[in-house]
């Protein structure tokens, strides 16, 4: 009651704010926002080389990505949080008097959004393909009330457009967001073009060698799980890093990227075997030193599948997940990977190579449909240039 009071009070204010300043003259301009941020990156220094857009990004608290740093051209950043007002109204100016809206995820202010006629809404999801269901298919929408839901089905109603990198994705999207296959855009996922560019995960896989000295005696393993709801303040991970640590520290170091919320800090507890990674600026970059990768319900393997390289599926609480925020397929058949539930048994599969490379080559191919290399270039060549 109070969460929904609190979002009403929100999106009034900003309701109001985004009506008068709709009324000022609109600008040729592109206005990211970003929380997760890296297809943004990309896709900005795409347009950088080919066009000569006015691009203004809005960066929530959750986006640690330094744009400034990483772009060639200083663009306007605003900080989008609440926690800087002027920023914060700033930004709504922003969003009422562009043309073009670039979002990385759901956003709340979009129900309170009534954009202009001419402008476009292209949704450019941070993931490449998804395990957990989302949007109007998530199970928790099951505790929330038709206020919220009706909220909820009005942002998406925003997606003028939604990028896809597949069409497995796009029936996903379609289903999660309750929009028309129209809507979907079939350019590819722009940060997976990283991975067709062998100069840059060269240039990434020798700066992470000289933050990581070790890793150029010894292999890696990341472990990315994906973040639970009442893991907040969480100490301990459902992994034993003692059994991993005395079955594989002679030859491999372990990776952790962890969410922030979860507060587990033991890598001083097993020097040179375990490296919290949590705060590292990129995943990608992560991605290209990986051996093996281990994770459950997270997106990460989607992009990870295109280096065709062993991933195993700790789902150590399957049936809770599954149940609780339900699940695309059925999980043993969908996942690339061995699927284990207990630490003993993650090492045997990783000991014995119990890996199906070819599963992961086809998993590769169907989730990576439309992203080859050059999703950036047709992006913008899709928005953009053929658009103007």
């Amino acid at each position: 009651m109070v969460r929904e009071i609190a979002v009403s009070v929100y999106l009034f204010v900003f309701k109001c704010l985004f009506a008068l300043f709709k009324c000022y003259p609109q600008t040729k301009k592109s206005v990211f926002v970003a929380s997760f941020g890296d297809n943004i990156l990309f896709t900005v220094r795409e347009l950088e080389k080919r066009t000569d857009e006015q691009i203004v990004i809005l960066k929530t608290s959750q986006c640690s990505i330094d744009f400034e740093k990483h772009l060639a051209h200083r663009h306007l950043v605003v900080p989008f949080s609440l926690s800087h007002p002027f920023q914060w109204m700033r930004s709504i100016f922003h969003l009422a008097t562009a043309t073009t809206i670039v979002i990385d995820n759901y956003y709340g202010f979009l129900a309170a959004a009534r954009f202009k006629p001419n402008v476009k809404c292209i949704q450019l999801w941070h993931a490449a393909g998804a395990i957990k269901q989302f949007g109007l298919k998530d199970r928790t929408l099951e505790t929330r009330s038709k206020k919220a839901l009706k909220r909820f089905k009005k942002v998406y109603d925003r997606f003028h457009y939604v990028v896809v990198g597949s069409e497995k994705m796009a029936a996903i999207f379609q289903e999660s967001f309750g929009l028309s296959a129209e809507r979907m855009v079939r350019t590819g996922i722009p940060r997976t073009d990283f991975f067709f560019d062998e100069r840059d995960m060269d240039r990434a896989k020798q700066s992470l060698q000289e933050l990581f000295p070790i890793i150029q005696k010894k292999k890696v393993m990341l472990y990315a799980p994906t973040y639970r709801d009442d893991e907040r303040g969480v100490s301990s991970l459902a992994l034993n890093i003692r059994e991993m640590y005395e079955a594989f520290h002679d030859e491999y170091v372990l990776f952790l990227r962890l969410h922030p919320a979860v507060d587990v800090n033991i890598a001083h507890e097993y020097p040179n075997f375990v490296y919290d990674v949590s705060n590292y600026h990129d995943v990608n970059h992560l991605l290209v030193v990986t051996d093996i990768l281990i994770t459950d319900y997270s997106s990460i393997p989607f992009e990870f599948s295109l280096l065709h390289r062993p991933m195993v599926f700790f789902a150590y609480d399957l049936e809770d997940y599954e149940r609780k925020r339900g699940i695309w397929e059925r999980y043993e058949q969908f996942v690339p990977g061995p699927v284990v539930k207990r630490t003993d048994e993650l090492v045997r599969v990783i000991k014995e190579k119990q890996f199906d490379m070819q599963k992961i080559a086809q998993f590769a191919r169907e989730w990576n449909e439309y992203s080859t290399g050059c999703a950036c270039e047709q992006f913008v060549e899709t928005f953009y240039v053929s658009h103007r």
